[in-house]
């Protein structure tokens, strides 16, 4: 404990700074990977389940307020999907964007406080005339704590964005299942209604003709 206040008694203002800097990123990078780790869990259990539903076909299109008013497969489209896809793909990774600026800019914050506190250590030496061993190895040691914070900080945003990109990609399968699925419910309802249609067609036109060419009689 007499070491931390020693440090904190001993070292300059951008230090200080720095190293107040380092640690609002680390309990911010906190924060944001345990809300979003729950937020996108959120996301792919309510779209696992929507997947699970239109697999057993109990719903037609994707559980979702986009299409709440839909009337069956009216409104589907291939676009209109891939906007919902877009849309919730947006959601989920925002805050990515943070931990990734956090994991590459904080060994260089770190980098630059070491930088400054022996810039300042050797103009103090330079001015009294001492420069033994015994007296710039604690100096350079005490600048190398920023550095240090600053490593120690880019770790774990770096972890939590690889872990949390992971997660939006497996969403991002699920989505796009859902999709393939829709879409070939359309296609499929089609196909059929088409198929009868044109054969009432075809019956109404000329009563010895039945469907599939052959002739009464």
């Amino acid at each position: 404990m007499g070491a931390i206040l020693s440090f904190f008694e001993t070292s300059g203002v951008v230090t200080l700074l720095v190293i107040f800097w380092l640690s609002l990123y680390v309990i911010a990078t906190l924060w944001v990977f345990v809300y979003k780790w729950f937020v996108i869990k959120g996301i792919q259990d309510r779209e696992s389940y929507s997947l699970d539903l239109l697999l057993s076909k109990d719903i037609s299109v994707p559980q979702s307020a986009v299409f709440s008013r839909a009337r069956g497969h009216n409104i589907l489209s291939k676009e209109m999907l891939s906007v919902w896809k877009n849309q919730i793909l947006k959601n989920s990774s925002g805050g990515l964007a943070f931990l990734s600026i956090v994991s590459s800019t904080a060994p260089f914050i770190g980098l630059f406080g070491t930088v400054t506190e022996i810039l300042d250590a050797f103009a103090h030496l330079g001015a009294q005339g001492q420069a033994t061993f015994e007296v710039i190895a604690p100096i350079i040691s005490k600048a190398l704590v920023a550095t240090a914070w600053g490593i120690l900080c880019a770790i774990p945003a770096y972890s939590f964005y690889l872990i949390l990109k992971r997660k939006i990609s497996v969403l991002s399968v699920c989505l796009q299942a859902q999709i393939d699925v829709a879409l070939s419910a359309v296609d499929s309802d089609s196909k059929t209604n088409g198929f009868e249609k044109t054969k009432d067609v075809f019956n109404q036109q000329n009563k010895n003709i039945v469907w599939g060419g052959k002739v009464n009689g």
